[in-house]
């Protein structure tokens, strides 16, 4: 649990505070029933109900204090289990957006997603109960068995033996939950990452009649989770009834020896329903114990699930030029013999090379899977290639800063998103972009047709995911997005697909004469998005078949002629 205390030390004067309001109450009610003892076997016997009445307000007093006490504590230890909690989940988020695309590809989004909520609601619950119940338990006990010994040594041993047995079996029990725990959070991660492929994906499931289908799969995810659950609650709730039978044991062991003990002149009767009242006391503080024992394997767990994504080192830091030195090779970008492999096994991509111009525009074709998203994904630096070079302007994209590389880019990606907001605010971005940018922007990407045609344009809400518009809409939203902010190199990755020809072909249009000088990469899988670009390259399992301009390709690329004859038939669309 060094998470949860790394956290704590900034608050270590508050927490100080917290535990000693905490040992207050949990002392005061230490002293309930010794009071309620002396008056039993010394006030009412001498008759003097004034004496009575005297310590019976001291034992109301007392109960008071602690009640107020508990409740101030116990706000305490909520406040610093919020904060701990709000650090928890600000540091874990924030470290998985700087996690790399293959760091993410290996914890997977749906763990990331459930280590941020489930995990972080188990840690939050651990803390509040650790310092609740883990303060005053101990207390209640060592405090109990410590006044216990002053009333009657013989019976607080008969209390002390049960001790042991007790905390052996919550320690076994214990160690084997924290695996378990373990367990039943991954089935959590699998169960999130179907429900968030089924609500992605809802529109397509209804289209196909697989919605029984997706209903067993979410289902065999579910029976496996509650299975798991099932056998780490079973573990866990076995803490309480062995605790509660050993407990009871003692209790009724102690009433007997009392019992005797009374009649013999050796105690009085005071000290023994004092003593019954202490041990109840310690009966609950042990069941508490064992409480915070099955929250600490949930909440330990969780902290290591979270910790693993925390200690998690940047695997794309910047390098040094010393080790890859810059090249002036006159181009804006290019790569140089690059292979890479995102596995580590067959290559996804193997020697590419080809090298790009200020201001000119790259096509990229092929067939699924040929590679084609891998080539601007390593451009962007999302992952490092094996071998070979990228560069831009010279610079292996592995030297130049993170801040300094992304702002280059101007991208929309296959699965881009829109979030719940306004046009407005999904083309800015959090970019504090001007309105004349913005209405710029949406012009050159067609956009402005439809938005103008809402009553209230630029401030028309969108749903999440942007289901409230058309799949050509959307792209032509995110196009405006990846304009707006002025890029020096354009990525556009299949982001034309939903368009007519016709607007497609505006698109093109309108992107060359606005956006002059910016270097243009287009993914696309027709022949109309790339026909006119400077240099096109035809991918087949991350190999280049051919390159060169269309012209070129349809004489030289025997691939690249059939494809074009199928989509275009050898016409020139502009």
């Amino acid at each position: 649990m060094k998470l949860v205390l790394k956290y704590m030390k900034p608050m270590r004067a508050f927490v100080a505070v917290t535990l000693t309001v905490k040992v207050i109450a949990t002392v005061i009610e230490l002293f309930i029933p010794y009071v309620l003892s002396y008056i039993l076997d010394y006030m009412v016997p001498a008759g003097n109900i004034g004496n009575v009445v005297i310590w019976g307000g001291v034992m109301l007093l007392f109960a008071v204090l602690a009640c107020l006490t508990n409740i101030i504590a116990n706000r305490m230890v909520s406040r610093i289990a919020r904060r701990v909690t709000e650090k928890t989940r600000h540091e874990l988020f924030d470290r998985i957006l700087h996690l790399s695309s293959r760091q993410v590809d290996e914890f997977t989004i749906p763990s990331l997603e459930s280590r941020l909520t489930s995990d972080t609601y188990n840690v939050h619950h651990f803390v509040g109960m650790s310092m609740r119940m883990g303060i005053r338990a101990p207390i209640m006990i060592v405090g109990g068995i410590i006044v216990t010994a002053t009333l009657d040594v013989a019976m607080m041993l008969i209390m002390v033996i049960t001790m042991p047995l007790i905390a052996i079996a919550v320690g076994l029990i214990t160690k084997r939950g924290i695996p378990l725990f373990k367990k039943s959070q991954r089935s959590v991660d699998s169960m999130v990452r179907i429900v968030r492929e089924d609500s992605q994906g809802i529109r397509v499931i209804k289209a196909l009649s697989k919605v029984d289908y997706e209903r067993r799969r979410f289902d065999k995810a579910n029976k496996q989770l509650v299975s798991d659950e099932n056998k780490a609650g079973i573990n866990m709730a076995a803490s309480n009834p062995i605790v509660t039978v050993l407990l009871n044991f003692g209790l009724a062991v102690v009433i007997v020896v009392g019992a005797y003990r009374v009649q013999g002149g050796l105690s009085e009767t005071g000290k023994i329903i004092a003593f019954i009242q202490y041990f109840t006391m310690i009966s609950n503080a042990m069941i508490g114990i064992t409480r915070v024992f099955v929250n600490y394997s949930k909440g330990s767990a969780s902290a290591q699930r979270i910790a693993e994504v925390i200690a998690t080192e940047p695997d794309l830091c910047v390098e040094s030029e010393d080790k890859h030195p810059a090249k002036n090779t006159g181009a804006h970008i290019s790569f140089e013999n690059v292979s890479f492999s995102y596995l580590g096994k067959k290559n996804n991509i193997s020697d590419v090379s080809f090298e790009l111009g200020h201001g000119e525009t790259l096509g990229i074709i092929g067939a699924t899977g040929s590679g084609k998203t891998t080539l601007a994904q390593l451009l962007m630096r999302f992952y490092d290639v094996d071998s070979g070079n990228v560069r831009i302007d010279g610079r292996d994209v592995r030297t130049i800063p993170h801040d300094e590389l992304n702002t280059k880019f101007g991208v929309v990606q296959q699965n881009d998103f829109i979030y719940a907001g306004s046009i407005r605010d999904n083309i800015d971005f959090g970019r504090d972009l001007s309105d004349a940018e913005i209405e710029r922007a949406a012009g050159l990407a067609q956009a402005e047709e439809f938005i103008l045609g809402y009553d209230d344009k630029y401030e028309h809400l969108l749903n999440s995911k942007g289901t409230n518009l058309s799949g050509g809409q959307r792209q032509r939203l995110l196009i405006s997005r990846a304009l707006a902010g002025s890029p020096e190199i354009l990525v556009l990755d299949d982001s034309s697909s939903a368009l007519d020809y016709k607007t497609d072909a505006k698109l093109r249009r309108a992107i060359k004469e606005g956006m002059d000088g910016v270097t243009t990469i287009i993914v696309a899988q027709r022949v109309s998005s790339v026909m006119n670009a400077d240099l096109i390259i035809v991918m087949d399992d991350g190999r280049i078949i051919g390159k060169g301009t269309h012209s070129e390709l349809l004489e030289s690329c025997s691939v690249y002629k059939e494809i074009s004859d199928s989509q275009i038939g050898g016409a020139v669309i502009d």
